[in-house]
């Protein structure tokens, strides 16, 4: 019998897999991750006592800590890209935020009148949102490498920066004016709703950064523009980074809108709008998958199955909804049966639909893997009239080479009948 084994490893270097997952106790890694635990733990303990920890805070926790660990894991890893350490100001923004909207409402809503410091997490939640949308679209302008795309956007950088500066004074100097020598009352979410003075110079300033916010959103849409410029340019190892951003940025946006739009009506339980939230992880995933370029070539294959599989299910839930139609309002069939005739038809038609849509999807959005399956296809074909094992070495070698493009690759033959040495072969 004759065995035929594909020999098509890469070296790696010595101690690189032993030193990917090893964790030294690394101040870039200890102080953040110490500060985020407590300021975690000291949000869950106040939305327990303010009676606020319900589905949408219990679903967030579990979102925080994987943005938080993901974070961590870049700055251990790249401690000195910038992306990693803006990653982090953003989690830790975030939930010292939400720690100081639960503590401002137990002072001034449930009226625990001996908590210090009162007035300064009032301030917090004033202002402490705007540096979320400050930080935020830094990431995505330094991403992955934490140096800006070209040397002409340092300029667009400091113009960006001085527009949030002004818009962070006003916001500062109204939310000091809200709180000193005034009765603070707070809502929900531990805002203050004390009307400004509209004279006051704090909330002239305010006013200011309100009429700069649309040259700040032109330029934060530049940071997009210039990844994608530098996708189209791009190509190899950068572009598949560049990709990955684009795919989280898309499937977050997609889960943050159906989100937003599932809490808008009663009909759907909070627990599930909440859950619905859980896309919005993408983000973080995809940026931490395209900075450690881990699984890095996987991008493509996870583009086409989620494109084939929403266009399958939007397929079959358009053919399931027609064949219901059609068997209870024009055929004369009862709504039970007409419902059962419908399943069975999506179910028969769910394989055949889906090898026909991934097979369109590859061929556009997973051309690798689509070429790959067709020189198999092609080799199977020609290997099925071969009786030639010079031909079928030669073929099986050139198929592989096409096929995965491996650093090299070499075929073994061992013979376990009669008395012939085994042969190697390689190319």
């Amino acid at each position: 019998m004759t065995e035929i084994a594909v020999n098509a490893n890469r070296s790696e270097r010595p101690g690189v897999a032993a030193r990917r997952f090893g964790w030294a106790s690394s101040p870039a890694v200890m102080l953040p991750g110490a500060l985020l635990l407590l300021l975690a733990s000291s949000a869950l303990t106040l939305s327990y006592l303010t009676h606020s920890l319900r589905a949408n805070k219990v679903v967030a926790v579990p979102l925080f800590a994987a943005a938080a660990a993901l974070g961590l894991v870049v700055l251990r890893r790249q401690p000195r890209n910038a992306v990693g350490w803006v990653w982090i100001s953003v989690v830790l923004v975030a939930i010292f935020d939400s720690t100081a909207q639960e503590y401002a409402v137990l002072r001034y809503r449930d009226h625990y009148r001996g908590l210090p410091f009162g007035p300064a997490a009032v301030f917090v939640c004033d202002t402490f949102w705007a540096l979320l949308f400050l930080l935020f679209p830094l990431i995505i302008l330094l991403f992955p490498d934490g140096r800006l795309p070209a040397r002409g956007w340092r300029w667009a950088l400091w113009a960006y920066l001085g527009l949030w500066t002004v818009v962070m004074v006003g916001q500062f100097a109204g939310a000091a004016g809200g709180v000193i020598g005034r009765r603070i009352h707070v809502d929900a979410s531990g805002q203050n709703i004390n009307s400004w003075n509209s004279a006051s110079i704090g909330t002239r300033l305010a006013n200011v950064g309100i009429d700069l916010a649309p040259l700040i959103g032109l330029l934060m849409l530049s940071f997009v523009a210039a990844q994608v410029v530098a996708w189209r340019r791009a190509s190899g190892e950068r572009r598949q980074q560049l990709k990955w951003l684009m795919t989280g940025s898309a499937v977050s946006v997609a889960g943050l809108g159906v989100t937003f739009a599932s809490a808008q009506t009663t009909a759907i339980p909070h627990a599930v709008v909440a859950v619905l939230g859980i896309g919005a992880l993408a983000l973080p995933v995809s940026i931490a998958v395209g900075i450690l370029k881990y699984r890095l070539y996987e991008i493509d294959r996870l583009i086409s199955r989620t494109i084939s599989y929403a266009l399958l299910t939007g397929l079959l839930a358009g053919v399931f909804i027609g064949l219901v139609l059609l068997t209870t309002h024009v055929l004369p069939f009862s709504s039970p049966v007409g419902v059962a005739a419908s399943t069975l038809a999506v179910a028969t038609l769910f394989n055949p639909l889906r090898r026909r849509l991934q097979l369109l999807v590859d061929h556009h959005f997973n051309r690798a893997r689509y070429d790959a399956e067709t020189v198999i296809a092609a080799f199977g074909d020609r290997l099925r009239g071969a009786v030639d094992l010079e031909s079928v070495q030669v073929g099986l070698l050139a198929a592989v080479s096409q096929a995965i493009a491996p650093a090299h690759a070499s075929i073994w033959l061992s013979t376990t009948t009669g008395a012939s040495p085994d042969r190697q072969q390689r190319q």
